[in-house]
């Protein structure tokens, strides 16, 4: 139970470190956008930003889960700091890595949906958000 609140935790954390770098993003700062991305990735997964950058969307879950014994919660805030990757590049014009970071986000949230024991509305409208986000850079 301490490990599942712990998580939880880092979830709301993950979010308001997300909310600020969106912020950053629509206020037209990328750069300090990019250095808080950095760091989230370190903070919260205890690994180098270029590690999960790396990692292809067919490999994505199966290193994780085996490699590193990530859980659903460590996949989520993955999912999350995918997401932020996505909308600074697209921010940047960089719509190709764009698009590579919302597929990666969206097979994390998919896959933690599919594994997960309760019902979340707010993943379910997450992820049809960035399918349509998907679709239409496509």
């Amino acid at each position: 139970m301490i490990q599942k609140d712990f998580i939880m935790r880092m979830i709301e954390m993950i979010a308001e470190v997300i909310a600020r770098i969106i912020g950053l993003i629509k206020g037209g700062d990328p750069e300090q956008a990019s250095l808080l991305l950095e760091n989230a990735y370190r903070d919260f997964l205890k690994e180098d930003a270029s590690y999960f950058r790396r990692l292809s969307k067919e490999e994505l879950t199966h290193d994780l889960l085996e490699k590193h014994n990530y859980g659903n919660g460590h996949l989520e805030i993955l999912a999350e700091l995918f997401l932020a990757e996505g909308e600074l590049n697209f921010a940047k014009g960089d719509v190709v890595n764009s698009l590579n970071y919302y597929e990666k986000s969206y097979l994390l949230l998919e896959f933690t949906v599919q594994n997960s024991k309760s019902f979340s509305l707010a993943k379910e409208s997450k992820m049809i958000q960035l399918k349509e986000k998907i679709e239409t850079i496509k």
